[in-house]
């Protein structure tokens, strides 16, 4: 894990919203937060009414860090505002996408803009409850994130009669046990309640039937730590820093053959062969780009001649990819696509909830058959089987888990044929002689 001076030096080309904080010492305190703008986005938001509160997200441009990329305040616009139960907000903190770490440092080094953004959002939709699920391998988070609401609580930001508002909100945090499943949000609804955490069907949408049965707003950390910037720029400002209908910055993770590997904190619309070139300088050892997965291992994987393309939703949408978590693999030329395919799937299968059939036994055959291919038993229609299975995965499952399976897979099997052929005139790895083959 980088320390604090780390983050601190991060890129001259970061336009630091939500990280500005990550280089002060005990930047998790409630104090230092105070000293730098702490909770002055919640008592502005206070002043305004709900609506406004919506209004200013809404016109941000914010959309979902999650994945999604819905916009965030259509979403909490969703609400209803006349219903007699009781409302939610849900922080989504189950960071489990692969090559995926941007969560992480926003709870370790500045968990109380993350708590100040669920607030505001409580105070938007009309809900008095919060709570905070926490990815099963960030139990360690739980204490700081513990430790951040008792301080909010004291000073009077969390409980009753908030800043002599009238408003009341409590905040809890609850822990998944490391179910992938769990990130979806239908999914980690059902672990909150004490259920086996499958997905639901959808619709009803969470916003109308969601925690309990109850109107529910489930958004990122991410997402939510967006908020407290966007009331103190105003809505206009933020909109700026990033694209058209792609407001502000984005954390993005820079991993694999890279010289400078790292979270980096940039304006929504960045170039990716800057990014890759300038912001993680490069490939390491002077290797040549083969591939890029542009967000997170479910997103379709772009190939060295796709790089020139702004980093937000709808740029990559165009080209056939996603935006996704903002996890971004490098991959250089001596990376076998066959393993990387492999490995992908080994991860999915092993993740998959089981509830739905194409879901689960597409997986687990794609995974024993990418394996068996990469050690030499290849047969010479296995390509053809594999896309064919994934295309019966695709959009035939409850949730998104079996997309995030194909996707990857599809454009692997598209873009990188020639390697499969290449596999099945050698009969084994080409790359294996090069000692790597893959991650």
């Amino acid at each position: 894990m980088p320390d604090y001076q780390s983050y601190a030096q991060g890129s001259p080309l970061e336009v630091k919203v939500i990280s500005k904080r990550f280089g002060l010492p005990n930047s998790a305190s409630i104090d230092v937060f105070l000293a730098h703008e702490g909770y002055q986005a919640l008592v502005k938001a206070l002043k305004m009414t709900p609506e406004e509160v919506i209004n200013e997200v809404k016109n941000s441009g914010l959309r979902g860090r999650g994945g999604a990329g819905f916009n965030t305040g259509m979403k909490w616009s969703f609400v209803p505002r006349q219903s007699p139960k009781p409302k939610y907000v849900v922080c989504n903190a189950d960071e489990s996408e692969p090559a995926t770490c941007k969560d992480r440092p926003l709870m370790e080094y500045d968990p109380h803009q993350l708590i100040e953004g669920i607030i505001i959002a409580g105070y938007a939709i009309g809900s008095h409850q919060g709570y905070i699920y926490i990815r099963g391998e960030y139990r360690y988070l739980m204490e700081i994130l513990d430790r951040a609401i008792a301080e909010a609580y004291q000073r009077g930001y969390l409980g009753k009669n908030i800043l002599g508002s009238g408003f009341d909100f409590d905040l809890a945090t609850h822990t998944g046990a490391g179910a992938y499943e769990c990130g979806e949000e239908t999914a980690l609804l059902n672990s909150l309640e004490g259920l086996r955490g499958y997905p639901r069907v959808k619709p009803p949408f969470p916003a109308v039937v969601g925690l309990y049965g109850c109107p529910t707003v489930v958004n990122n950390v991410e997402t939510l730590s967006n908020v407290p910037a966007i009331l103190l720029m105003g809505a206009e400002a933020y909109a700026k820093l990033g694209t058209p209908k792609n407001g502000g910055t984005r954390l993005f993770c820079l991993s694999g053959h890279i010289n400078r590997p790292g979270v980096y904190e940039l304006p929504m619309g960045f170039p990716l062969r800057r990014m890759i070139e300038e912001v993680g300088g490069g490939l390491r050892g002077g290797k040549k780009l083969k591939a890029v997965i542009p967000g997170g291992s479910s997103c379709p994987v772009l190939s060295a001649d796709q790089i020139d393309v702004p980093m937000d939703f709808d740029s990559l949408a165009k080209i056939g990819s996603m935006l996704g978590s903002g996890g971004v693999v490098v991959i250089d030329e001596d990376t076998c696509m066959v393993k990387l395919a492999w490995r992908i799937m080994k991860f999915y299968a092993h993740e998959s909830c089981g509830w739905c059939i194409p879901c689960r036994e597409g997986t687990a055959w794609l995974q024993a058959l990418l394996a068996r291919f990469h050690s030499g038993g290849g047969l010479p229609q296995d390509p053809d089987t594999a896309l064919d299975a994934s295309y019966n995965m695709l959009g035939k499952t409850l949730c998104p888990l079996g997309d995030a399976a194909a996707l990857p897979m599809i454009s692997i099997l598209k873009k990188f044929h020639h390697e499969f052929e290449e596999h099945l005139k050698l009969g084994k790895c080409p790359f294996e002689k090069n000692g790597t083959g893959a991650f």
